[in-house]
């Protein structure tokens, strides 16, 4: 009997288990509010008047997901593939939503535009972020470059942190413990440690919230050694997420907030795939400030936020044809400012206005080639405006942008997002949806400046398409299934590694993400997602296809119990150096499956244990070739709030 076999004969049993027992269980009617959205327009918008499938992460999931990371969550989502999640702290993290790649999908964090000015692709380190900081998670996958800008032409996290507390003082802390191996490394020696601790409160109308957290982790080497002689040497990740919220509320029409955050981590890291080395490591720090308000009044509501960051990282690495150790330095600073309005023409149609304002520069100091801040910077200058229109059974979202980039001029884009009910009573609902949409990213500043660098470069511009239903039976079964495509010209791309060019060559990319969602009893929950994704041209790990299950269950009355299955599917990586002796030809990729296990127990009103057992058949693969990833680990943790 394979070991898919095993795999498939556990979830059956279970998926059994949990239906049996709902079947054996009076039924109970949850009275739920009405689902709020915020991705879809920046604005409150009610799920019904939506037309785009989008994924939250509430507040509560969060909570009963305490000890993971914002990665490991979205991993688990139908169009996500997060690839390095599963490889050592601090590895290079692979972001792909349909088919797209990381500079593709736009991250906020309370609405503010989160980049890396210094990267290749610009995209944010989610590292940076601690899931304690967090209070919801959308993912809105689809091109939204009307309302994000360039950069989200694959999709959009969009990341709402924590807010005070109604009485005046509240606190939390939560603590773990943890291994940390990869498949044949078996020590269970406690390498993972983690804190996190929280104050919060209001007094009349002045709020606070601070948060700081810190994690340690070392046990496992980057570099996969399987063929090795001597185990290589264990890399080492140390972690420090701060941030803080100070809110004054003027009058029930106006309220102001002072945000910031301070984030910073050390790793060491190996010298590549298969290749050990223990003096290799680098760092990475981010200051960032800024202030936002809102404004209510009859017919509307008007936002204006703008924010500041500063980051550094820079990293030591050997160099073997010199026998010397390299420096690298890279420091990016940005400027986010965006004025937004949603105006009320009357109780079926809405419009939002809004100009953003971004700047970019990036100072990098390589012993390759530097890139000067003063030739390597440019400011985009962006109108936009959407009109959202619900009436009946007919809902609207359309809008347009006109990109004016500092370098590349203006390019308009536009959304066009219909959705219609074709039946809704309170026992069921059908509603079918589609959008076309266009996307416009510019080079970033590695791109443009650096030592490969190409200053003739054109920007990528996308379209995509896609249409699905969306149902609902009663309180117990929700289904999504939406096809997309999306077509990309002017990729850009380092064939020759010597300079960035635009391909020649349409890519595009299409797929169906299924999710069905079975809740018979408040106690039970069932989730199934399937995402089949095809591309015409592919460098990165995106499998065809992917299979997700998870089964909620909250068996006793302060029990929380959940189980996560995870198959991959092959995948294929291009040997364009003939890094592992196929110069020129895709590697093949085995598929892999996973099993992970959660439980959280309340203890009384103040405090939660929880623990967690990843990878629960120590399944031996690789998501990234030549590194490694983690094998069986567990780990154990207390949260008190008070």
């Amino acid at each position: 009997m394979n070991k898919n076999t095993i795999y498939l004969g556990v979830l059956v049993l279970l998926l059994t288990a949990t239906i049996v027992n709902a079947q054996e269980n009076k039924q109970e009617k949850v009275e739920e509010l009405d689902e709020v959205f915020l991705s879809d327009t920046k604005f409150e918008l009610k799920k019904e008047n939506s037309g785009k499938v989008i994924y939250k992460i509430t507040a509560q999931e969060i909570e009963q997901n305490t000890g993971e990371t914002v990665m490991d969550i979205l991993d688990n989502i139908a169009g996500v593939e997060v690839n390095g999640n599963n490889n050592a702290p601090g590895s290079n993290i692979g972001l792909y939503f349909r088919g797209g790649r990381n500079r593709q999908v736009a991250v906020m964090i309370d609405g503010v535009l989160v980049t890396d000015p210094t990267g290749i692709s610009s995209s944010y380190n989610l590292n940076l972020l601690d899931l304690n900081q967090v209070e919801s998670i959308e993912i809105l996958k689809g091109s939204s470059s009307t309302l994000y800008g360039s950069g989200a032409a694959a999709g959009v996290i969009n990341i709402k942190l924590k807010k005070a507390s109604n009485t005046p003082i509240s606190f939390n802390y939560t603590a773990s413990l943890g291994t940390n191996e990869t498949q044949r490394n078996r020590k269970m020696n406690l390498d993972e440690i983690s804190q996190s601790i929280g104050l919060r409160g209001a007094l009349d109308k002045f709020s606070y919230l601070a948060n700081f957290s810190m994690a340690s982790i070392s046990g496992m080497s980057a570099a996969n050694d399987k063929d090795a002689a001597i185990p290589f040497q264990e890399d080492a990740f140390l972690n420090n997420n701060s941030m803080l919220k100070l809110g004054y509320q003027v009058s029930d029409q106006l309220n102001f907030e002072l945000f910031g955050d301070y984030n910073q981590y050390d790793y060491d890291y190996d010298g590549g795939a298969y290749f050990d080395s223990d003096i290799n490591n680098g760092s990475e720090e981010q200051l960032r400030v800024g202030l936002k308000s809102n404004f209510k009044y009859n017919k509307g509501k008007l936002i204006a936020t703008v924010s500041m960051s500063d980051l550094e990282r820079g990293f030591e690495s050997f160099n073997g044809f010199s026998g010397t150790i390299d420096n690298y330095l890279y420091e990016g600073k940005t400027v986010f400012a965006e004025l937004i309005n949603k105006y009320n023409f009357s109780e079926n149609v809405h419009v939002i206005t809004g100009i953003n304002y971004q700047d970019f520069d990036n100072n990098t100091t390589t012993p390759f080639g530097n890139i000067d801040r003063e030739l390597a910077n440019y400011s985009t200058f962006d109108p936009f405006a959407t009109v959202v229109y619900s009436k009946n059974k007919f809902n609207l979202n359309a809008g347009l942008r006109l990109n004016t980039h500092s370098e590349y001029g203006s390019h308009l884009v536009y959304h066009l997002n219909p959705s219609y009910h074709l039946k809704s009573t309170d026992d069921f609902k059908l509603k079918a949806l589609a959008s076309y949409s266009t996307a416009f990213i510019a080079p970033s500043t590695y791109q443009l400046f650096s030592v490969y660098g190409n200053i003739d470069l054109n920007p990528e511009e996308n379209s995509t398409i896609e249409f699905g239903l969306e149902t609902s039976y009663k309180d117990w079964l929700e289904a999504t299934a939406v096809f997309f495509y999306r077509e990309e010209d002017n990729a850009i791309i380092l064939p020759d590694f010597i300079t960035y060019v635009n391909g020649e060559s349409t890519v595009n990319a299409r797929g169906v993400e299924t999710v069905v969602s079975i809740q018979p009893i408040e106690k039970v929950k069932v989730t199934l997602a399937h995402t089949y994704t095809n591309k015409s041209a592919d460098f990165n790990y995106i499998p065809e296809h992917k299979f997700n299950a998870r089964v909620e269950v909250k068996s006793l009355e302060h029990t929380f119990i959940s189980f996560n299955f995870k198959n991959v599917g092959e995948r294929t990586y291009f040997d364009q150096w003939g890094s592992f002796g196929t110069a020129g030809e895709d590697v093949l990729m085995d598929s892999y499956q996973l099993v992970d296990f959660n439980v959280n127990h309340n203890l009384g009103d103040h405090a939660v244990v929880f623990a967690s057992l990843q990878n629960a058949f120590n399944e031996d693969y690789e998501d990234t070739l030549g590194f490694s990833t983690r094998g069986r680990n567990f780990r154990v943790g207390l949260k008190l709030n008070f």
